[in-house]
């Protein structure tokens, strides 16, 4: 079996609205791609990602695995807002990660 890692920029992603962002990374997810981003996706991305997957699921393509990494330290501003980002998101095909993490 055959394992591409693709490691995205913060600034590429920034370059992109949410829109773009998400359907970049589902296409590359598509090819069979485990994407690592550096600057990890948003609660609400993450499940507009997981909305838009549902659609494409289908015999070859059987959706997506996500993992989020949290910074370990959140400002002053996160903490009082309630919201920690994600330090970097590893996504890429169901069965490719699971298979990564054994």
């Amino acid at each position: 079996m055959e394992i591409k890692v693709n490691f995205i920029s913060q600034e590429k992603l920034n370059g992109f609205s949410t829109d773009e962002k998400l359907e970049f990374i589902l296409k590359e997810v598509e090819k069979g791609q485990i994407l690592v981003l550096e600057r990890g996706l948003k609660a609400e991305e993450q499940t507009k990602l997981i909305e838009m997957t549902m659609n494409d699921v289908n015999e070859k393509f059987t959706g997506i695995e996500m993992e989020s990494y949290i910074e370990e330290k959140p400002t002053f501003l996160q903490k009082l807002l309630g919201k920690n980002s994600a330090r970097m998101t590893i996504v890429g095909p169901a069965g490719t990660l699971k298979t990564i993490y054994k």
